[in-house]
């Protein structure tokens, strides 16, 4: 009669253990699974990062140094949300109005600023055009110009979508939905439009990027 009992707890107890078991294989999994998660969306961020490299210089550094500004941080108003609004666009702007521009090197070394047009580049300092000793009609303005200024654009929004202070003004307390967009949406145009930058390259260097060699 006492072996009965015995038995039943032996059960017991082989079952809590094999329950116990399975309970920390599981936790492994989802340990491993989510590390690898977390592990390939740093990546995928990094690569976002990368992005910044497309973009102008000096609409960079204004990105950085006055989004902080007008944002508070992160803590917007009803006065300082149009403000950062405005100031998204304007820089949204020098991105796609910097696609169109372009340098010529002196003779002398003096590097020329200047915009593409159907004509050529139209240089900014009308006196440095003959000092440029350049053709500038092969610098005239082409469709694969408006290409990259509408992929500068889109790059510039997914870089700016990636600041927490533009996500913490412009959504504050965002839906569940709302945040996976913010979280995915950047990243995804982000990586497109790098690789239309890799298929389809840039031959310009004009205000903001590299000097032509």
């Amino acid at each position: 009669m006492s072996q009965r009992p015995i038995t039943r707890a032996a059960e017991q107890q082989v079952s809590a253990d094999s329950s116990s078991s399975d309970d920390k294989d599981r936790r492994a999994v989802q340990q491993v699974a989510s590390s690898m998660s977390q592990r390939a969306i740093s990546q995928t961020l990094t690569g976002t990062a990368n992005l910044a490299n497309l973009l102008p210089t000096g609409t960079l550094l204004a990105l950085q140094l006055l989004v902080p500004v007008f944002t508070n941080n992160g803590s917007c108003d009803a006065a300082t949300r149009p403000m950062t609004l405005f100031l998204l666009l304007l820089l949204a702007l020098s991105c796609f109005l910097a696609s169109f521009t372009d340098s010529v090197k002196a003779p002398n070394g003096q590097v020329c600023y200047g915009i593409a047009t159907p004509k050529g580049l139209f240089l900014f300092d009308s006196s440095s055009a003959t000092a440029a000793g350049a053709d500038l009609t092969k610098y005239k303005l082409r469709f694969i110009d408006l290409v990259h200024a509408l992929l500068s654009v889109l790059v510039f929004g997914a870089v700016a979508l990636r600041d927490k202070n533009v996500v913490g003004c412009l959504y504050p307390m965002p839906a569940h939905e709302t945040q996976e967009v913010l979280d995915i949406v950047p990243i995804g145009v982000g990586l497109l439009c790098s690789l239309l930058f890799v298929v389809f390259p840039t031959t310009r260097h004009g205000i903001g990027y590299p000097l032509s060699p």
